[in-house]
């Protein structure tokens, strides 16, 4: 009898966001994040060895508040093979934090920052070399809230786009191992969401439902190429341009450019049921894996959109991973 191979899924899910702050004085907050090794599923019948921040692509998201110090611990595991790190780019530090934060396999290491600016942040394995760190699926974000915590939504969600520069071409089956001359070129086999082909279309899309407020908090790890990330259907009520919350936001907006390393929170309420699509508006992507799926379930508003599908038609279709 064949043997069936289980392949761990290491996309993290997109709602898997720590509850707001709200109001509360500064404080210390620990945060353990754990270098981890691992052969993951990349897309069906295709494994990579991605390296990580806690077994998952991307690591956590962190929440703090302005003021808060953060208490960093660092471990990396037993049986890595590399030294890793974490450059915080919301820790004013060398290197984030890097700089004390070179962890050989087995051991541990620990520092302490303070949060002085309100923001969301990338945070990123910083071991030379740096790119394939990131590449490989070291990289996460961290939200440091104002005084007084951001206004209230229905539902948070938690997306990051990477890069995988693998030695076999995309869609090819089999265990993918990294390609540094790839990476140099930066010419990546697949775009992702999540860590994988289908994290947020088959494994874990999102879900809301009419008349909902959604927050995504959504950063590039890259580590080369810029977002021009987009929800088909939806137009943005609310933009914070650069993940920056110290400046007004943005209103009434399609599209949002974010670089390799920098973030954007964009907020929308859902007023009619469907299936909306999220993608990097540089399309072709969307072929090499790009695509989430926001499923929206209610009552009709002909109100606002009166139409019927036809079968096929849909982007979700068209682009479905």
């Amino acid at each position: 009898m064949p043997q069936t191979v289980v392949e761990a899924d290491i996309s993290r899910e997109p709602d898997d966001v720590p509850p707001p702050i709200g109001k509360r004085a500064p404080q210390t907050v620990r945060v353990d994040l754990l270098s981890v090794e691992l052969e993951g599923r990349l897309a069906e019948g295709t494994t990579f060895g991605y390296w990580t921040f806690n077994g998952k692509v991307p690591g956590p998201l962190l929440r703090v508040r302005v003021g808060d110090t953060v208490e960093i611990h660092l471990k990396n595991a037993a049986d890595s093979a590399m030294i890793h790190s974490v450059d915080f780019h919301a820790a004013i530090a060398p290197g984030g934090g890097a700089a004390a934060l070179q962890v050989e396999p087995g051991g541990e290491k620990a520092i302490t920052w303070k949060a002085l600016v309100p923001g969301l942040f990338v945070y990123h394995c910083a071991t030379p070399m740096v790119a394939e760190h990131i590449a490989n699926g070291m990289y996460g974000m961290i939200l440091v809230e104002p005084e007084g915590g951001l206004p209230p939504v229905d539902h948070e969600f938690y997306v990051m786009q990477g890069e995988i520069y693998s030695d076999i071409p995309y869609g090819q089956h089999g265990s993918a191992e990294f390609s540094v001359e790839k990476l140099l070129a930066e010419r990546p086999e697949y775009f992702v969401f999540n860590g994988s082909v289908g994290a947020l279309s088959k494994l874990h899309p999102l879900k809301a439902k009419v008349g909902d407020t959604v927050r995504i908090f959504f950063g590039v790890g890259g580590p080369n190429h810029a977002s021009s990330f987009h929800v088909i259907g939806e137009i943005f009520d609310k933009v914070d341009l650069f993940g920056g919350l110290t400046t007004p936001p943005l209103a009434g907006i399609q599209t949002v450019t974010v670089p390799p390393g920098g973030a954007a929170i964009a907020e929308f309420k859902v007023e009619v049921p469907g299936t909306y699509t999220l993608v990097d508006h540089a399309l072709a992507r969307a072929e090499r894996g790009l695509l989430g799926i926001l499923h929206v379930q209610g009552p009709e508003n002909p109100d606002i959109y009166n139409g019927v599908a036809l079968p096929g038609a849909g982007h979700e279709n068209l682009y479905f991973q």
